[in-house]
């Protein structure tokens, strides 16, 4: 019986950090330019990636399902989540996101490194019925609030926008903008 506990106490030590996610902090403070406190997570048992912004009435959710190809953002503060395709040419891959998650590489890296990649997205107004249909990650963190799709612009400029966006800056690699009466602020 002592055998069999010590060996499932050891199995647990060991296996843990294989199963466990990758984690990063990068903080923001006002001398940067950043806005609150980023922090990521990568699950490979899952294949999802978590991006926290805590900010007080505008922190934010992201997570990307790279099982069903989707990306969604809670926005706390508009008491919204909106939902789109992940655009592969553009975002980092689940496994070069875990490589600069453990290798530390974002940490630090902020207004000083290469400009992020842009993109643009027009919501739609209509709300998503079902939810399911997005996977179970995403279905999850947006039951129970209004959620939206949103279809990347491709080409736009936000100089040329006459709609009102909310931006998201995702650890200085990408910024989103969503835009649409759903979003405005």
């Amino acid at each position: 019986m002592k055998l069999t506990i010590v060996f499932a106490g050891l199995l647990g030590v060991f296996l843990t950090p294989a199963l466990a996610s990758s984690d990063i902090n990068i903080g923001g403070n006002s001398n940067s330019g950043a806005s609150g406190q980023q922090s990521v997570s990568v699950n490979n048992e899952h294949n999802v990636a978590n991006v926290d912004n805590n900010n007080g009435w505008d922190s934010w959710h992201a997570l990307w399902d790279y099982s069903t190809d989707f990306a969604a953002i809670r926005l706390f503060g508009k008491k919204k989540c909106v939902v789109h395709r992940m655009n592969k040419n553009v975002m980092p891959s689940l496994q070069t996101l875990d490589t600069l998650v453990k290798e530390k590489k974002l940490q630090g890296k902020g207004p000083e490194g290469p400009p992020p990649k842009g993109l643009m997205y027009s919501v739609n107004p209509e709300g998503v019925k079902d939810l399911n249909k997005l996977g179970k990650p995403i279905a999850n963190m947006c039951r129970g609030i209004p959620t939206y799709m949103a279809e990347e612009i491709e080409g736009a400029s936000l100089f040329f926008s006459s709609e009102k966006c909310f931006g998201v800056n995702i650890l200085w690699l990408l910024n989103f903008s969503y835009c649409g009466d759903t979003v405005e602020d």
